[in-house]
C-alpha cells in the first residue's frame, strides 16, 4: 500500500512538472522595442494605408519609419492623422526617410524652404528624426562635391535641431566601396559632418555588402550611430552572412538608441517576411534594445 501511495505521489509530481514545462515552452516571447521601415511593405501600404499599419502593429512593431513624405503629407495623409493611425495600432512615428539632393546655388533657398515644410510636417507627426536615405550620383565622383553634401547636411541638421528633431544619413554599399582621392566616402562624411547636427543611420547589411565591418565603425566613431537599419540579404537571420551577435555586443559603444527593421528582398510575401524578421530579433537573446 505504501509503495502504491509513493508511486501515486511520484506520478503526480512528474505530471505537474510536465505541465509546468509545457506552459514554459509556450511562454510568450517578450516584445522588444523594434521599429519597421515602411519601405519594407512598399507594394502594400500605397494601396491601403490603414490596413497596412494595422498589420504592422499586430506583428509587434513598436514604431515606424515612413518612406512616403510629399507635399506636407505622409502617404497622402495629414501628419496628425497619420500619427493618430499609428497610435491606434500601438505604434509611434519615430523617424522618416525624406530626400532632397544637393541643390544648385540658385535653388538653395527653394530647397531650404522645402526642408522647412518637411520638418514642420514631421513635428506634427511626432517624429524624432529625419533621415536622408541616399545622395545623387555626383557625390560619388568628386571629393569636392561630397564635401558640399556634408556642408549641406550640416545646414539641414541645424534646421532640424531648432525644431527639436535630429537629422541623419542612411548609407548603401557604395559609400564603403568607393574611394575618392584615397579616402573612403563614408569615413570622409563622418569626419566632415558636425556630430551635433548630423547622425548616421547605419544600414548594417549594406555596410557588410560594401566590404566593411559595422563594429569597426562603432569603435572608430563611437556614439555617431543612434539609429540602426537592421537588415539582412533577405529576412533578418535568413542569409547566414550577418554576424548579428558580434554587432549587438558593440551596440553600446555605437550609441544606438533605436533599431529599425528593413526588408528589401523576400522569400515570402512582404508581411510574412517582416513578421519573421521581428520574430527572429525578439527570440534572439543577444538582441537587447535600449528602453526609450
Amino acid at each position: 500500500m505504501k509503495n502504491k501511495s509513493f508511486l501515486t505521489i511520484l506520478l503526480v509530481f512528474i505530471l505537474m512538472g510536465s505541465i509546468a514545462a509545457l506552459n514554459y515552452s509556450f511562454k510568450p516571447v517578450k516584445q522588444k522595442n523594434i521599429g519597421l521601415q515602411l519601405y519594407s511593405i512598399r507594394d502594400s501600404i500605397r494601396k491601403n494605408v490603414p490596413a497596412a499599419i494595422e498589420k504592422v502593429g499586430n506583428m509587434g512593431y513598436k514604431f515606424v519609419e515612413p518612406a512616403g513624405y510629399a507635399n506636407g503629407k505622409i502617404y497622402d495623409m495629414d501628419p496628425v492623422e497619420f500619427k493618430k493611425l499609428c497610435a491606434k495600432n500601438g505604434m509611434k512615428v519615430l523617424s522618416s526617410h525624406v530626400s532632397q539632393n544637393l541643390p544648385a546655388e540658385a535653388d538653395w533657398d527653394k530647397t531650404m524652404a522645402w526642408w522647412d515644410e518637411c520638418i514642420d510636417a514631421h513635428v506634427k507627426a511626432g517624429a524624432k528624426y529625419l533621415v536622408q536615405p541616399s545622395m545623387g550620383g555626383e557625390a560619388y565622383k568628386s571629393l569636392e562635391t561630397l564635401k558640399k553634401y556634408c556642408d549641406y547636411f550640416n545646414a539641414v541638421g541645424a534646421k532640424c535641431k531648432v525644431k527639436g528633431l535630429k537629422f541623419g544619413y542612411h548609407n548603401h554599399d557604395k559609400e564603403f566601396s568607393t574611394q575618392l582621392e584615397g579616402q573612403i566616402m563614408y569615413d570622409f562624411m563622418l569626419a566632415n559632418t558636425d556630430p551635433s547636427k548630423v547622425l548616421f543611420q547605419l544600414d548594417l547589411y549594406w555596410c557588410v555588402a560594401g566590404g566593411k565591418n559595422p563594429v569597426d565603425y562603432f569603435n572608430k566613431y563611437p556614439g555617431r550611430f543612434e539609429l540602426w537599419h537592421i537588415k539582412d540579404k533577405e529576412e533578418i537571420g535568413a542569409s547566414g552572412m550577418m554576424d548579428f551577435a558580434s554587432i549587438w555586443a558593440a551596440a553600446k559603444v555605437s550609441g544606438m538608441k533605436y533599431g529599425i527593421v528593413e526588408v528589401e528582398i523576400y522569400n515570402f510575401d512582404q508581411f510574412t517576411s517582416c513578421k519573421k524578421s521581428i520574430d527572429f530579433l525578439n527570440a534572439a537573446e543577444f538582441v537587447v534594445m535600449p528602453k526609450n
